[in-house]
Parts: structure tokens; C-alpha cells; sequence
């Protein structure tokens, strides 16, 4: 089976370089990344941080010269690639990682196309372009919850600022009640429902679900058996090898 390509498209001027290894490690997790660029004005010596790692993680710096003030011009040059890439062909999906809601018709245009898109930035990233991408990754808060503190220090230094204020989009309380209601019209005659459906289902609801956004949690059955009144339940059902069901109780 030929496994899914993505272009990874990273805006510089939005986002900063301590985010590049879990940047890289979601990527691969979709799937291969056949094309990597990350865009910016890199005569612009607040960069230097960024220039120090695209090498060693085989990134294309496209350079982007800031002709107007308060004009985001590497914003324009993402955008026109994308469409470059998207008429190509050559790609099954897009990761576009930015906080900026500039991107939000770019998106749409991509899925319109049949393409995947999945998107990272910030809690801070307006709402349109989190809701305009299948997922959107948390950068601030996958950071937090899946770096250890020295590991943070490691990568963004001492004295630098830390991400203790960076928190999901969407409440636990929203996505507690969200869980029950899924399983309620969805589960079978036994009040059962695929784990993984469940996750499905959070996901097309809320695109920036992801069950690291709510503590060290590193799968979807964790962060279900941690609320009261759910059950996971081990179940081979006529299948060879046991699945993974949710339920009340």
C-alpha cells in the first residue's frame, strides 16, 4: 500500500523554531513528507534560532524579503506554493503550520480540492483556520504536556519565556459531555461503541482534538478511562484480534 505524501509548509514569521521536533514528529506520523519549506525573511537576524536547525532537518529556508510594513509577505509566498503544489499533484495532503488566520480560505480551497489538510499553531490561532483543517495540532500545549521541564530548558533556554499558560481550545467540560452524547447515538444494542470511532468523531467535531491536549495522556483509551462513569472494554467480536470498545459504566 503506497502510504500517504504531505507537503509540510511552515510559516517562520508565526511560529517559533522550539516547536520544529514536534512539528517533525506529527508530520511523520501522517504519513511521508515529500516536500519540506518553511518560509521567511532570513536576513532578519531574529531568525538566526530557526537557520541553526533547518539543516539538520533537511527543511528548504525560502526566503521572502519584507517589502512593506506590516505586510506579511511570507504569508503570500506559502499561499502561492501551496496552489503550485495542490496543481502538481504530487501530494495526497498539506500540513500548514501557522497561527495565522490568513490561511483560513487557503484550507478550504485545498480540501475543496480533495486534499487532507492538517494544520498546526498556537491555542492562540483564531478559530477559523483551526475549523477550516481536519486536525489542528496545539503546539504550545503538546509541548507543555509532552516535554519534560528540562527538556524544555534544553530547547528554548532558561530565561526564556514557558508555555505555562497555553491550554486547549476546547474545554474538558465541552468534550466530557461531547463523549457521553457520541456514545449515546452511536453505540450498539449493548451500549458499545469503537474506541476509534469515538475518536473519529471528536476529531470531525472539534479539529484540534487530541487527548495530549489534557495531560501526559499518550493514547485515546487513558483519556477515556480517566472520566467517571466510561468504561474500555477489550472485545474480539468475530475479529481476530481484540478491538477496543467504549461505554458507560
Amino acid at each position: 500500500m503506497e502510504e500517504t505524501r504531505y507537503a509540510l509548509l511552515i510559516d517562520a514569521d508565526n511560529v517559533a523554531p522550539k516547536y520544529l521536533p514536534i512539528i517533525l514528529e506529527e508530520a511523520k506520523s501522517y504519513g511521508t513528507v515529500s516536500i519540506r519549506r518553511v518560509y521567511g525573511d532570513w536576513t532578519d537576524l531574529s531568525k538566526k534560532s530557526w537557520k541553526e536547525q533547518l539543516l539538520e532537518s533537511s527543511i528548504i529556508p525560502m526566503q521572502q524579503y519584507s517589502y512593506t510594513s506590516g505586510k506579511n509577505a511570507s504569508d503570500s509566498a506559502m499561499i502561492i506554493d501551496a496552489m503550485d503544489i495542490l496543481y502538481s499533484d504530487n501530494v495526497d495532503g498539506f500540513i500548514i503550520v501557522s497561527s495565522d488566520s490568513d490561511f483560513t480560505r487557503l484550507a478550504m480551497r485545498l480540501r475543496e480540492a480533495g486534499k487532507t489538510v492538517i494544520g498546526m499553531g498556537e491555542s492562540k490561532t483564531p478559530s477559523p483556520f483551526v475549523k477550516s483543517c481536519e486536525k489542528f495540532k496545539l503546539l504550545d500545549v503538546l509541548f507543555k504536556n509532552t516535554r519534560t521541564e528540562e527538556e524544555q530548558r534544553e530547547v528554548q533556554g532558561v530565561a526564556a519565556a514557558d508555555n505555562s499558560d497555553a491550554k486547549p481550545i476546547t474545554g474538558i467540560g465541552e468534550i466530557r459531555r461531547t463523549i457521553f452524547d457520541i456514545i449515546d447515538k452511536n453505540s450498539n444494542d449493548e451500549g458499545l461503541m469503537r474506541l476509534s470511532e469515538l475518536g473519529s468523531h471528536l476529531t470531525t467535531r472539534y479539529p484540534d482534538f487530541d487527548e495530549r491536549n489534557y495531560g501526559r495522556y499518550k493514547k485515546l483509551s487513558e483519556f477515556i478511562r480517566g472520566f467517571e462513569g466510561l468504561k474500555v472494554v477489550m472485545l474480539k467480536n468475530g475479529e481476530k484480534m481484540p478491538q477496543a470498545y467504549v461505554k458507560r459504566g
